[in-house]
């Protein structure tokens, strides 16, 4: 038996594979002071569901998959270890400069961002090493341990160290790490050459610095975690979700905890695709991840999972930038959770400060007073009060329809049923906005794509956003409702090993290329044999970063194989980057050289595969109730089971299809039917753009 958790901002989700093939989705409150509680409370869950004691239920687990957003909040909230930055003398401002950029070019009022480390806790080390490799000046090893003690009276609790050109000649870093072991033996160090070996200064520095200041904290986590589960009775292995979207085992993770960062969101493209390519028939997939806090979305083309090297915590620019390849995730401040206001100019807003999981949103009885999405839709006969969570906890309806009232509809001149469907309406137009940007505003026709709807929230106006956009076919996985979960317990573990060497197509240096893949290829291959060991079957996928002479970025470009021997294959990586350069700019120079800069490879280990959901039926009639359409207005829907709806039978909407994890709202015109796999496929109908629009005094940008 396998398990998978993701821990959101507003619920904790279980996926569950029994040892038949058996798949079931549990959820449960997160609890924000206490993480780990949060996860015990769902396992609780799930084993009152199958008549076991929890105990019992962990002690038939093998492996344990688990998300989180531990890291990242840490970082977001300033809660890291004090950590001191050492760097090559006469370069301490390397996370002060950055990289530049401005998200608004003419706004001149912003600040500054301050460095990831200040400069009060940035050091210099006497040495240089350069570019070639070569001692430019050797390394002052007496300085070095002056310096650990001033670190030790600055109380410095981890350590990053990012010298000059370390990743042509590790010696220095290697040196000071053991000078530091035997001054500072309690405090944890960071090498930027071991951690993050690519060319650019800054995304080296500010992953080793981010990093370093995780440690104490994640060891912390990931060591309560599984002392924790081992005394409820869990006994097998510990996984950790990467922010690469695949998963390395707890302890892995504790030594590199960066790695961690967008852990929970990375999950649910790996899913999206896995059900797009079961479930629906287009090429293209939006994956979105419909949560309590956040509605996160991504792009998956031809089976490919989206990334970025332009990964940022917090805002663009402003923010600081991992420097590591994650998968490329975009997410905005909307979710079931998000919180409706109405400023002092009469604007309404929904979002990005959410409610949370506590107090929660006012219909959930544990203090919350301002009115959310979720409060929208129960005042909107979108949600059964009653069926909330599978009948587990009651929704007070009349809390719920106060707040909307006080909060909104009284500040709007509206009734609370208008209220309400505005608040929809515009976290709906938050999240076409947010598919737009990776959609339309990078030339991909969002029309072409089959829209997938995860997260518990997703329901509420997945099939609206469709219309939107022009999708001509949503899917809901019976997953759906923890489709991070799911897509972590379909992952595979996985790790990415990286070596910079220059080369270019004129002239190529096959010897010095080879030798590059053949040392990526050992390092990939002892991971195979060593966590990897016992996976059902294990891939080494090998690709390079290159350019045009003179161009500042470089995009990554995947090997046919494992080696470029010969003009034949050359000329095949030639033709790639064409046309990966192609497809992200639009041109492509043919006559141009290419400049090869860094190369990698990624190992992939399937630990199980992918079991088959197997779509349940029980006989039971739909019910009835009254609704109010965000778009249409009042109307009488069907009410289904998800297990109740005949297999194939094509039905039409208004209706509401309800588990015990999600709902989902079909509006009039749409067709639905439930695939042998559980899945509900719906086809959205006419275009709602029209009747979507907003009230003259709604902010669609949601910002306050």
């Amino acid at each position: 038996m396998r398990f998978a958790v993701d821990t959101g901002g507003t619920f904790t989700d279980l996926v569950i594979e029994d040892d038949d093939g058996r798949l079931s989705v549990h959820k449960s409150s997160t609890v924000p002071s206490d993480p780990v509680q949060g996860i015990l409370d769902v396992f609780a869950v799930a084993a009152d569901a199958r008549g076991v004691t929890r105990a019992q239920l962990l002690d038939a687990g093998s492996t344990l998959i688990h998300g989180t957003t531990r890291g990242l909040n840490a970082v977001l909230t300033g809660n890291t270890a004090r950590t001191a930055f050492l760097t090559t003398a006469g370069h301490p401002d390397i996370l002060l400069l950055r990289e530049g950029g401005r998200s608004d070019i003419f706004d001149f009022s912003q600040p500054y961002p301050d460095p990831y480390v200040p400069r009060s806790l940035t050091f210099e080390v006497p040495e240089r090493i350069g570019a070639a490799g070569e001692v430019v000046t050797a390394l002052d090893e007496a300085a070095v341990v002056a310096l650990a003690a001033r670190l030790r009276a600055a109380e410095v609790e981890a350590i990053a160290v990012c010298l000059l050109w370390s990743i042509a000649n590790p010696a220095h870093e290697l040196r000071v790490e053991q000078l530091l072991a035997e001054q500072l033996p309690d405090v944890p160090v960071t090498l930027s050459h071991r951690l993050n070996p690519c060319i650019r200064e800054y995304r080296r520095a500010s992953a080793t610095a981010i990093d370093a200041s995780l440690k104490p904290v994640m060891t912390q986590y990931i060591g309560g975690l599984a002392r924790r589960m081992q005394e409820a009775g869990f006994d097998g292995r510990l996984l950790i979700v990467t922010s690469s979207g695949g998963a390395l085992d707890a302890a892995d993770v504790a030594a590199a905890p960066i790695h961690s960062l967008n852990s929970g969101p990375s999950m649910a493209p790996v899913a999206g695709r896995h059900f797009a390519a079961l479930d629906a028939d287009a090429e293209m997939a939006i994956v979105a991840d419909t949560g309590g806090t956040s509605y996160d979305v991504s792009v998956v083309r031809r089976g490919r999972i989206p990334w970025s090297r332009e990964t940022w915590i917090g805002r663009p620019y402003f923010g600081h930038m991992t420097g590591f390849p994650s998968v490329d995730v975009r997410s905005v401040g909307a979710g079931g959770g998000s919180i409706a206001s109405v400023d002092a100019g009469g604007m309404l807003h929904v979002g990005p400060e959410s409610a949370y999981a506590d107090p929660g949103p006012a219909c959930y009885g544990r203090g919350g007073t301002r009115p959310t999405t979720t409060d929208a839709c129960l005042v909107l006969g979108l949600l059964d009060p009653d069926y909330f969570l599978g009948g587990r906890s009651r929704l007070d309806l009349d809390a719920a329809r106060a707040a909307v009232e006080q909060h909104v509809a009284q500040p709007l001149g509206l009734d609370v049923e208008a209220a309400a469907a505005a608040i929809v309406r515009l976290a709906t137009e938050r999240m076409v906005s947010a598919i737009e940007e990776i959609t339309i505003h990078e030339g991909i026709d969002p029309a072409r794509a089959v829209l997938v709807g995860g997260g518990g929230a997703a329901g509420f106006n997945t099939v609206a956003i469709a219309r939107r956009l022009g999708c001509a076919e949503v899917i809901v996985p019976a997953l759906g409702p923890a489709i991070s979960a799911a897509g972590a317990l379909i992952s595979d573990l996985s790790r990415s090993f990286e070596i910079p060497f220059a080369a270019t197509d004129a002239g190529f240096d096959e010897a010095g290329v080879d030798d590059v893949l053949r040392r990526l290829e050992a390092q990939a291959q002892a991971f195979i044999d060593g966590p990897g060991a016992g996976a059902v079957s294990s891939t080494i996928e090998f690709s390079v970063e290159a350019r045009y002479p003179h161009q500042v970025w470089e995009l990554e470009i995947p090997l046919a194989g494992s080696r470029v021997h010969g003009g034949e294959a050359l000329q095949r990586l030639r033709d790639g980057f064409h046309a990966v350069h192609r497809e992200v700019f639009a041109v492509a120079d043919e006559r141009s050289a290419i400049e090869f800069t860094s190369w990698h490879a990624r190992a992939r280990c399937r630990l199980a595969e992918p079991a088959a959901v197997q779509a349940a039926h029980v006989e039971q009639a739909p019910g009835e109730r009254r609704i109010h359409l965000p778009e249409s207005g009042p109307v009488d829907a069907q009410v289904w089971r998800l297990e109740a709806i005949p297999l194939d039978a094509v039905l039409s909407g208004p209706a509401i299809v309800e588990t015990a994890t999600t709902t989902v709202v079909i509006d009039d015109g749409a067709s639905f039917r439930r695939r042998p796999s559980g899945t509900l496929h719906i086809r959205p109908g006419r275009d709602a753009a029209a009747s979507l629009a907003l009230p003259a005094n709604a902010n669609s940008n949601g910002m306050g």
